[in-house]
């Protein structure tokens, strides 16, 4: 090899190593000014001064948590009780928590040594290394009175309004509405109301009633009792939980598999070794395009302007998207068959749906199941959005307990079921890939050959 061959090998090595280095150089960069441009133009300073920590504790909180409400209406004296300050939990007159003393006076022991006294005129509230507070709700306001000294951060004090908010709990006192509110860790009134014959009892006495010839409710097996005060609990409403995840669950499957069954055909037509018409194949790959071009959500507003709000909606949404992509997938697919398996059955005189059925359905059916059973999985996390939209499903139970911003243990309720839903889902789906693609419907196990004592057999 010449020094001038080597000479210009050396500088192509050098031009080469000088391109890589500014690319390696470029890309970095690159992507430093484009999160730049992301900080600035999506005000992230902005989003980060406005961030509450209070706030987020306070949602995580009501995720996990319950609360009492004790109110008194001033005008008359009347005090009620009820859980998360809802009709279907409240107390029946004359009936409370332990904490709670109704009387003349009532007494609501928050606990720490957090006392507050609903009195005939006046609301008082003992705080520990504070002081008293009282209060005269009338038609002059609160009228509140504060130990001496500057008011703390917690308590947020005007005429007509007093909020005092503890560790222990929160005191409201306006003109004509006093209200406690104690939290409680864990989500009451999840099994049995405050009117079912089982509310308050504990687990051990549960399965001894289950087991029990005395029946709780005249007419009624206990278990069926306990069965029937659960599933139509007003408070968690299981019932309509469980029937919401039911129908996410079928608009789910019905537009998977309705998408399937349409893109089969349609897939020949756009396949290249089974439609000759270049025109044909054309159009059926541009239709497959714009089907799923447009996004489930939009379909699913298109459709809810023509068809009304439902289940149904979904479903006809995902089978749209999903036919554009099967289609496209199941032609990709027939494209690559093997032509010796269709020749095999020709040559025994088959017609040509018959070709198809044996020769050509048999070698794409992995490819088919897999994508299927895969878009099923990732359709019923869809359908929950789909639903929210639509009318239907779990998505709709869901988006009213956030709009609501009351309950944040019901939300929880939904995304946990909704999260073991997906779980199932997928759980069942990877079963039904090993045992209809892969066909292993149980270990391989190692026949065993018994052993013997003799030497080898003679030959």
């Amino acid at each position: 090899m010449s020094v001038a061959t080597l000479g210009i090998m050396k500088t192509e090595a050098d031009r080469r190593f000088q391109k890589k280095r500014r690319w390696g150089f470029a890309l970095p960069a690159v992507i430093v000014v484009y999160l730049a441009y992301i900080f600035f133009s999506f005000d992230m300073a902005g989003v980060l001064g406005r961030a509450s920590a209070d706030n987020a504790r306070t949602l995580v909180a009501d995720s996990y948590s319950y609360k009492t409400h004790v109110s008194r209406d001033n005008r008359n004296g009347a005090v009620e009780i009820a859980i998360e300050g809802e009709r279907k939990g409240t107390y029946p007159e004359g009936m409370s928590p332990e904490w709670v003393t109704l009387g003349e006076t009532s007494v609501i022991d928050l606990g720490a040594g957090h006392v507050v006294s609903f009195g005939q005129e006046i609301v008082s509230y003992d705080i520990p290394g504070y002081g008293t507070i009282t209060a005269r709700p009338g038609r002059q306001g609160a009228q509140a009175e504060f130990p001496p000294g500057d008011l703390p951060e917690w308590i947020n004090a005007s005429k007509n309004r007093v909020t005092i908010t503890t560790e222990a709990g929160r005191l409201t006192i306006t003109r004509n509405r006093t209200e406690v509110l104690r939290y409680f860790t864990g989500w009451e009134l999840f099994f049995f109301t405050l009117d079912s014959p089982f509310h308050g009892k504990g687990f051990a006495e549960l399965v001894g009633l289950a087991f029990s010839g005395d029946q709780v409710v005249p007419g009624q097996s206990n278990i069926s009792a306990m069965w029937d005060g659960f599933i139509n609990n007003a408070m968690w409403r299981h019932g309509e939980v469980y029937w919401a995840i039911f129908e996410t669950i079928l608009m789910a499957f019905l537009g998977t598999f309705g998408a399937a069954i349409v893109a089969l055909p349609l897939g020949f037509m756009a396949a290249r070794n089974f439609t000759p018409l270049k025109s044909v194949r054309f159009a059926m790959r541009r239709v497959f395009d714009f089907l799923r071009g447009v996004d489930a959500l939009i379909w699913t507003i298109v459709l809810a302007r023509a068809f009304g709000p439902g289940p149904l909606t979904g479903a006809l949404a995902i089978l749209l998207t999903d036919t554009g992509s099967f289609g496209k997938m199941f032609s990709e697919a027939l494209e690559n068959v093997d032509s010796k398996q269709i020749e095999g059955v020709q040559s025994t005189g088959a017609k040509p749906l018959q070709r198809y059925r044996f020769g050509v359905i048999p070698q794409i059916t992995p490819v088919l199941l897999s994508q299927v059973l895969y878009y099923l999985e990732s359709n019923t996390r869809s359908a929950t959005i789909i639903g929210a939209i639509t009318g239907g499903g779990i998505g709709l139970l869901l988006t009213q307990a956030m709009i609501t911003q009351k309950d944040w243990e019901e939300v929880t309720y939904y995304i946990v079921l909704i999260i073991l839903m997906v779980m199932a889902m997928d759980w069942l789906s990877g079963m039904l890939r090993r045992r209809l693609i892969k066909g292993d419907d149980a270990p391989a196990k190692k026949a065993k050959t018994p052993a013997t004592k003799a030497g080898p057999l003679p030959v």
